[in-house]
């Protein structure tokens, strides 16, 4: 993997005093061309052009939405800056700095400010239709008042660190994800807001207990959000191992023989026993989190949550297993969970 900083050598801005003197500008020579051609055509009010600067994720649900969020713009000044560049998985992928500033048909000004990420395939391996020097998306957030605009663009993007875009296994497990949950899961769906499906990344470095004097391993977490009900969501995770391979994590859980005293009041519970243990590609209103490097789930099998189901997955040498597991059977009102299995005091 090559990483390149690109810093120019002197902020290329664009800023015209009305849109009718905006001249036709078309250039993906570069990203930051890229960028001020999208917001050249935003201002000549050539949606259709800005459209299709981007790839398959677009900036917007629809495209009548696209137009519509431009419906009470003037026009828009952009400034951009360093560009970071990297080549993975047979394409190259760019970071480049923007600040724009909007400005309203009554005349209020809004700076706002981040980076756009730009990809194009390798062009010596396409064959026709081919496809272009593209966005995959922007990510810019409002800008304190008091700066310039040529003050709020950032420093850099990437700054020499991988792209979330331009990871070496991402699109692999991207595509992974969308040809196993295309059918079922709402972030897929065709009307799904636009970066629904961009994974969650978590970076693990840890070293095997067994041999604690060994290198260092580096193991990375996607999370992605499948879709939504009344009152659960539901996760899928991904996993890299140290030598470069991925694969999709299955989480341990009990299966349980539950009897109730009353078995059509279902409120006082007689026994539970773990009967045997399957496995499950998706976790329930989970979280990873960080200090403990843990993954935790919480299943409600009804909205008050009063039964439902939680698990603790801890992550040690490379992968995850389950540690503590409570099941809350009745149907009493009560959130009262009864432990069926706990590893937590373990080593």
């Amino acid at each position: 993997m090559k990483i390149a900083i690109l810093t120019l050598a002197t902020i290329a801005v664009t800023t015209h005093p009305a849109a009718a003197e905006d001249k036709y500008i078309d250039d993906r020579s570069d990203a930051a061309a890229l960028v001020r051609s999208l917001y050249n055509a935003v201002n000549r009010k050539e949606y259709g052009r800005a459209w299709d600067y981007f790839g398959d994720q677009k900036p917007a649900k629809s495209f009548g939405k696209f137009v519509q969020g431009y419906a009470d713009t003037a026009r828009v000044d952009v400034v951009t800056g360093g560009i970071s560049e990297e080549g993975a998985a047979g394409s190259t992928f760019f970071q480049v700095a923007v600040a724009i500033k909007a400005t309203s048909k009554k005349g209020d000004e809004s700076i706002f400010a981040g980076c756009y990420t730009a990809r194009v395939a390798n062009p010596q391996i396409q064959e026709t239709p081919f496809t272009p020097l593209h966005l995959d998306k922007g990510a810019l957030k409002p800008a304190s008042p008091d700066v310039s605009l040529s003050d709020a663009v950032p420093a850099s993007c990437g700054d020499g660190q991988p792209l979330p875009a331009g990871d070496p296994i991402r699109d692999q497990i991207l595509a992974a994800f969308r040809t196993t949950y295309a059918a079922t899961c709402q972030t897929l769906a065709p009307d799904a807001e636009p970066g629904a499906a961009d994974p969650e990344l978590h970076v693990l470095k840890y070293h095997y207990s067994y041999s604690p004097d060994s290198d260092e391993q580096e193991a990375r977490l996607y999370k992605f959000n499948c879709g939504y009900g009344a009152y659960n969501s539901n996760e899928v995770y991904y996993l890299t191992d140290s030598i470069g391979g991925f694969r999709q994590l299955q989480f341990a859980e009990p299966e349980l023989d539950i009897r109730f005293e009353d078995p059509d009041e279902r409120t006082r519970l007689k026994s539970m026993t773990i009967i045997g243990y399957k496995a499950t590609d998706q976790l329930v209103n989970s979280d990873y989190d960080e200090t403990e490097r843990s993954l935790t789930s919480f299943n409600k099998w009804r909205g008050i949550g009063d039964i439902s189901s939680t698990g603790k997955w801890i992550f040690r040498n490379g992968d995850f297993a389950l540690i503590h597991y409570e099941v809350d059977p009745t149907e009493n009102g009560e959130i009262d969970g009864q432990p069926v299995l706990d590893f937590e005091s373990a080593p």
